[in-house]
């Protein structure tokens, strides 16, 4: 076996580790963001500071009655929430987590794939996680369960066009759909989000929808629907649904930072006259308070804003971000063709 094939296949586990651990402790993370806003303590017993609560909660997971309804589409309704985690954990493949570096005579990049589509393959993946959901609702037998999919289904699907419509200028600013280009047109702090504003604000509102948080959380709004999707849900095909969320959160957090914020880039990271080696490796740790900051914002949205009604959802998705997003698009063309004809030339020949 090549040494580069050992490399990566360390990375695949590093990756698949670290998504674990960080969802795994949003939960915590989670919980204590929401005491300091209600001025509560919260978790505290378990361990110091209560950091053992999510090893409790996954313990409890484990060891409730894994319940299924008699009714049921019993393989479906198993088939559902594994979806929803298979989905959730393949999107963190082709994020770069870090820049190049060089071990044991090889060279390679903190990344389990470079795709020249990285970005459409996570809208991709991000597409098949709705059927996980739609048939975790379907196959359950309850209304409320249905209800709660269908919610989600169109919600996603509304959104997922505005999220790629703002995609798409990022991607005609730098010209690549390949995640690793994005990042290195965006050095020191040259941020996308800089030059394109409005199509940040477009994807941070969209992936709050497909992420179904709060305020856009109706496919499990509790006091019309139960539990929605997975109110028949219980034990670890319960633990998978809630799971996924908070990897997609982690994931979302991750694509922001690499669109917009530069993924592992930071100020003067060529001027410190360190090794690439360590540059690549504080770009890693640079790379993760962002995520860790975009996953705070999350929470910060959900404990602050009140969830929107169904309808106002939807109008904000169809009548709201789609035509702000294409005018984002066409500005953002007419910017590019300005900027490559002989008028800019002209116009600065003119002043």
């Amino acid at each position: 076996m090549s040494t580069i094939l050992i490399i990566k296949i360390v990375i695949i586990l590093v990756i698949f580790g670290i998504t674990l651990l960080i969802a795994t402790y949003s939960t915590y993370m989670e919980r204590k963001v929401a005491a300091v806003m209600q001025d509560r303590i919260g978790p505290d017993r378990a361990g110091p500071w209560g950091l053992l609560q999510p090893i409790a909660d996954a313990g409890k997971m484990f060891f409730k009655e894994d319940f299924i309804p008699q009714k049921s589409e019993k393989w479906l309704f198993i088939f559902g929430p594994g979806i929803a985690m298979f989905t959730a954990c393949m999107t963190g493949a082709v994020i770069p987590w870090g820049g190049t570096v060089t071990l044991f005579g090889e060279t390679f990049n903190l990344q389990i794939a470079d795709i020249d589509i990285g970005i459409l393959y996570i809208l991709g993946f991000v597409s098949i996680g709705v059927y996980g959901i739609m048939i975790g609702g379907w196959a359950s037998n309850n209304k409320y369960s249905l209800y709660g999919a269908v919610r989600a289904s169109s919600q996603m699907i509304s959104y997922e066009l505005a999220m790629g419509l703002s995609i798409l200028a990022v991607v005609m600013t730098t010209g690549s759909l390949s995640l690793k280009d994005i990042v290195d047109a965006q050095p020191g702090f040259q941020w996308n989000v800089w030059t394109q504003p409005l199509a940040f604000l477009l994807f941070i509102v969209c992936a709050f929808a497909e992420c179904n948080r709060a305020p856009f959380d109706m496919a499990e709004c509790e006091t019309e629907l139960i539990g929605g999707y997975h109110t028949e849900y219980s034990s670890m095909k319960l633990g998978f649904f809630l799971f996924a969320e908070y990897i997609n959160m982690f994931i979302s957090s991750a694509v922001i930072s690499v669109l917009f914020f530069g993924g592992y880039n930071f100020p003067f990271m060529h001027d410190l006259g360190l090794s690439s080696n360590a540059i690549a490796f504080i770009g890693v740790g640079v790379f993760f308070f962002k995520i860790i900051f975009f996953i705070f914002v999350f929470m910060w949205v959900r404990w602050t804003l009140p969830r929107f009604r169904y309808d106002q959802l939807m109008h904000l998705g169809w009548k709201a971000l789609i035509p702000l997003a294409v005018i984002n698009l066409m500005i953002t063309g007419g910017v590019l063709l300005f900027m490559e004809t002989n008028a800019w030339e002209d116009l600065k020949n003119l002043f």
